[in-house]
């Protein structure tokens, strides 16, 4: 492809992307790789080129661009290169007209403004779009922190996680022996440290109350020590179908999946109401925490689904405080720095619910946040994560 070309692709995948963020449709990874599906002729450098012009302008546009030329125009505004890319020529974009506007840059969708929590500072906001890091989880089940650097030369230690190894961007992890045997799972280091936080032991009972497609849910059963009870439950039947092979991966066996009606969810869980040691709620939430990997949510993401998932975080801390024993915790995590979602949310549980009190974390991370700690990227490199943890006391 030339590198007119080039631009013109990304232009109509830009436009593909705006459609499906107004119409809940496909993410932008699925809407690429389907693009190049049918387009034989893109060598593996074509696609990297495109793919990083698609994010390039999509982390530059703080809300939906008016089409995806607009979003190039922004870019090509402080890129002569990609300005003169807009030729003409049989396969690329038609020269820019007169008086025609590019997309205006910006990081938070206007309404967004004001709705982070306090901590986070005008200065920190640039970092919730930076490219993410690689980071891996060792699995204690099938070995050490050391085996696995080992075995995975270029990787060094995460900062934070003591189980954490952080790999060279584009590093195909997937295809490395340690990931296939399962001694390494990909996940963020934010996320190992919000499961460590949780404090699960050998032989307890724990309920992994929006288990998803059990990234939290493994990192507890490898600190359990695959001894005990651990129940994943969700209302969504397909992510918890995707478990089953990295149960069997990571050598867990002490996963019991559980599918969920909305609302009802107390009904399918009677048999375990006042029972748990652990509960964790790794609520659905806004994903404002994780716009490094996904920056097209900021474009999905509107004052009604907000809305909506802030009455679901209050109802699913409803149904975690009834499974929870005495004497033991409640773990609310939501991937998002929106105050209502994180500090709000917790503090209005704290006041509704007079026999759970705030508890300690057995780790320390992140930054105090009213009821719970806060992690962010520009602080600690992380994705964004609000934690608050509480035990009960009756």
């Amino acid at each position: 492809m030339t590198p007119s070309a080039r631009v013109q692709a990304a232009i109509e995948l830009l436009d593909q992307v705006a459609a499906a963020a107004k119409g809940g449709g496909a993410a932008a990874d699925t809407i690429i790789a389907a693009y190049f599906k049918t387009r034989r002729y893109a060598g593996s450098k074509d696609r990297r080129a495109v793919r990083e012009l698609v994010y390039r302008a999509i982390r530059r546009c703080a809300e939906i661009p008016a089409s995806g030329r607009a979003a190039m125009l922004g870019l090509a505004a402080d890129d002569p290169d990609l300005l003169a890319a807009f030729d003409g020529s049989p396969h690329g974009p038609a020269p820019v007209g007169d008086g025609e506007e590019a997309a205006p840059a910006g990081i938070l969708p206007a309404w967004l403004v004001g709705r982070f929590d306090p901590l986070v500072a005008d200065a920190e906001l640039p970092a919730l779009l930076e490219r993410a890091p690689l980071d891996l989880r060792v699995n204690r089940l099938k070995g050490t922190l050391d085996e696995a650097r080992a075995a995975l030369p270029q990787a060094i230690p995460a900062p934070l996680s003591p189980l954490g190894l952080r790999l060279p961007e584009g590093t195909q992890v997937e295809q490395a022996e340690p990931w296939r045997v399962g001694l390494v799972e990909v996940q963020d280091e934010g996320s190992q440290l919000l499961a460590l936080g949780c404090g699960a032991r050998a032989a307890m009972f724990v309920v992994d109350l929006c288990a998803g497609a059990g990234g939290k849910t493994l990192a507890l059963a490898a600190e359990m020590g695959n001894e005990g009870r651990l129940l994943a439950a969700d209302t969504d039947r397909g992510r918890l179908s995707r478990m089953r092979p990295r149960l069997e991966r990571a050598g867990v066996s002490v996963i019991e999946t559980r599918l969920l009606d909305p609302n009802r969810e107390l009904e399918a869980l009677s048999d375990v109401r006042g029972g748990a040691d652990i509960v964790l709620v790794d609520a659905p939430c806004s994903g404002t925490g994780t716009w490094r990997r996904n920056p097209e949510t900021r474009w999905r993401l509107t004052p009604e689904r907000l809305a909506r998932l802030v009455k679901l975080q209050a109802h699913l801390l409803d149904v975690a405080a009834e499974l929870v024993r005495p004497g033991g915790f409640l773990v609310y995590a939501v991937c998002s720095l929106l105050e209502e979602e994180g500090r709000a949310q917790a503090e209005a549980f704290g006041a509704s619910r007079s026999a759970f009190v705030s508890a300690h974390f057995p780790i320390e991370f992140g930054r105090p946040a009213g009821a719970g700690r806060l992690l962010t990227p520009a602080n600690d490199g992380t994705d964004g994560f609000f934690v608050a943890r509480w035990q009960a006391t009756c």
